[in-house]
């Protein structure tokens, strides 16, 4: 459609050509979340909608040279994704639970993948190539949706405890199992299997792990005294960095990026910089997930006389979609039957596992990257298997919510029936009910505090934004007096 405007500027490959292809992305998916809003959706499934409709099999409104020139993408946002999950991992949260988390983590993540292979492998008798690696990305799981629902509801209690360890450890397990699911299935498409193709790339990963241990002590050290322009400088330039050495290393930079946000996060305790970052990085996120609704092959997807050994990749998904559910579940109840976790935490603490998008969907980009270079036809294999990855999590992120929150109200985390202490705690005194008058205190102060948030209604982002803000005045009002500062900021306005 853009075709002839594309060409007069110089084709699909020019700068003006690109600028204008990423400002569309942008403008298109914010456009889009104004229409999931209303739905009550999550914003990345605007964002994989928005690219599936101006993608090469819609619209058409993106050349497909700019979307192959922007894999790199898929990396930077990854990064991003798994340095905020590092702020979820903290040791005192994890200390409460301990070798009990590892074992739910374990069986959760794992059992989906075992029921997926055996789905994919020795029932529908797909490739084998495909059926490791779908397998191995059905162990991930979103952190996202799980921690928004998490605050929205304000939910606390042992369920909510467990459910923050284990999404914490559980991208860990997939990333690990899909780096060897990646390796032996590249290496088995070639012809030639040995323990080195399955070695080499765990040794990789825990030297990443161990680069991301060191940039955070230095970023710890790098933070003292910043500015808020130079705060997000050097964290950005330190994710940056372990990027580029996975890349060198052709493994995922999560956990690098992931070691280096935990690190962080337990030596300084420093939450803001997670809000900033959060504040920096929407943009780069968006891109990402309109660029994997680019690639969405919408003509496989409904083409019922193409698929993987016969079988529809349509049917290839809905199933996958559902024997994952049903080993997410199965692997959470049987992991908390073996800790013996009580049957509030046992029964609904698969719920809030089926979220499945950012971790999958970054993962899946860059399998697809992998098999392209691989013989015969990987590449297609690589793009049919982000195809399946992409129209599961659009469905995932529909109804994911919606059983985070149920299995957080049914586990009594909130609401009516909410825990008012942990279990086998002792029995406090219960003091004496407030009189008339606090009473009224109390709500007043409740009605001002409603008032000024009304007023001032700002998001976790801006609230961050704004103190980094104050503090840049402080410090120029520590070297200058006020008087100073008030005259250069008049002089500034005329």
């Amino acid at each position: 459609m853009l075709n002839k405007l594309y060409e007069s500027l110089g084709g699909a490959g020019s700068v003006p050509v690109i600028i204008i292809s990423v400002a569309l992305m942008l403008l298109v998916g914010f456009l889009f979340t104004r229409i999931t809003k209303l739905l009550k959706l999550p914003n990345v499934t605007a964002y994989i909608l928005a690219g599936i409709v101006i993608g090469p099999y819609c619209l058409d409104f993106i050349p497909v040279p700019v979307i192959e020139g922007m894999d790199f993408i898929s990396d930077i946002a990854l990064a991003f994704i798994a340095f905020g999950v590092g702020e979820f991992f903290k040791f005192s949260l994890l200390k409460k639970n301990g070798a009990k988390v590892a074992v739910i983590t374990l069986f959760e993540a794992l059992v989906a993948s075992v029921v997926v292979f055996i789905l994919t492998y020795f029932i529908l008798r797909l490739n084998f190539a495909f059926s490791l690696v779908l397998a191995a990305l059905a162990s991930a799981t979103a952190p996202a949706s799980t921690m928004m629902t998490i605050r929205q509801t304000r939910s606390k209690g042992d369920f909510v405890d467990t459910l923050l360890s284990v999404v914490a450890l559980d991208d860990v397990v997939s990333l690990v199992a899909f780096s060897v699911a990646l390796s032996v299935a590249l290496a088995s498409m070639g012809g030639d299997l040995s323990a080195g193709d399955i070695l080499l790339p765990i040794a990789y990963n825990i030297l990443l792990v161990g680069v991301g241990i060191l940039f955070g002590f230095l970023l710890k050290f790098l933070m003292k005294k910043r500015s808020t322009d130079n705060r997000l400088i050097v964290s950005v330039a330190l994710i940056f960095a372990i990027c580029g050495i996975g890349a060198a290393l052709e493994v995922s930079p999560l956990l690098g990026c992931m070691a280096m946000g935990t690190v962080y996060i337990n030596v300084s305790g420093d939450e803001k910089l997670f809000k900033q970052l959060n504040y920096f990085s929407p943009p780069i996120l968006l891109l990402f997930f309109v660029r994997s609704g680019l690639s969405f092959r919408l003509d496989v997807l409904f083409d019922f006389g193409t698929g993987i050994g016969g079988i529809p990749l349509l049917a290839i998904g809905a199933l996958y979609f559902i024997v994952r559910i049903v080993g997410k579940y199965a692997g959470a109840f049987v992991g908390c039957l073996v800790v013996k976790k009580p049957p509030k935490v046992r029964n609904f603490l698969g719920l809030a596992l089926i979220p499945q998008a950012g971790v999958s969907i970054g993962l899946a980009a860059l399998a697809a990257r992998f098999f392209s270079g691989a013989p015969g036809d990987a590449g297609s294999m690589g793009s049919m298997l982000q195809t399946v990855i992409l129209s599961s999590s659009i469905l995932y992120e529909l109804i994911g919510p919606a059983c985070a929150k149920l299995s957080l109200y049914l586990s009594g985390s909130y609401g009516p029936k909410a825990e008012t202490a942990p279990e086998g705690a002792e029995e406090t005194i219960v003091e004496e009910p407030p009189s008339e008058v606090e009473t009224l205190e109390a709500r007043l102060l409740q009605i001002q505090s409603e008032i000024e948030k009304k007023r001032y209604a700002r998001s976790e982002e801006e609230e961050a934004f704004m103190e980094a803000a104050d503090d840049a005045y402080q410090d120029e009002t520590d070297e200058d007096t006020i008087s100073d500062y008030n005259r250069r900021k008049f002089r500034n306005r005329r």
